[in-house]
């Protein structure tokens, strides 16, 4: 079924839809320029509490940003990592692949997802960025009393 998708986008029948996320909350931390994001998911456990399921690093173009918020465009390939970052594995590098193949990463697309990659490796050993602080990530909760963020107009913004 996701092949088939990434056939429909090199066709330009690929369309927006909405949705809905569900069974995780999520963190994200997306420098702007970057050709990746760092998520932590976290999911309920059975006794009601919340806790780290994984950390997940999505191969993405750098964010646009739009009257609606911001659009990012998923590159297919991710990096699963375990919650104490001893574990890690490489995920839907065919996917990535096929989508190469069709032209939906150009060259000049790879070479910045493969200096990506070598980037967050770098930032996973070295304990920097969001995996600076890794442990203290665990006890994130989400507050259910703040408000939806309110962006600004995107003419405002420049």
């Amino acid at each position: 079924m996701r092949m088939e998708a990434f056939e429909a986008m090199a066709a330009g029948e690929w369309k927006l839809a909405p949705g809905v996320w569900q069974d995780t909350e999520l963190l994200l931390w997306k420098p702007p320029t970057a050709w990746f994001s760092i998520n932590a998911f976290f999911a309920p456990d059975p006794g009601g509490t919340h806790r780290l399921r994984n950390w997940y690093v999505n191969s993405e173009h750098p964010i646009t940003r739009t009257n609606g918020g911001f659009d990012i465009f998923d590159l297919a390939l991710d990096l699963l990592i375990e919650p104490d970052l001893t574990r890690r594995r490489w995920k839907d590098e065919d996917e990535y692949a096929h989508a190469r193949r069709l032209g939906i990463v150009t060259d000049a697309q790879h070479q910045a997802v493969d200096a990506a990659r070598a980037q967050v490796l770098a930032m996973l050993e070295e304990r920097q960025g969001p995996f600076a602080e890794a442990v203290a990530w665990t006890a994130w909760r989400w507050n259910p009393a703040w408000p939806p963020p309110r962006l600004p107009q995107h003419d405002a913004v420049g």
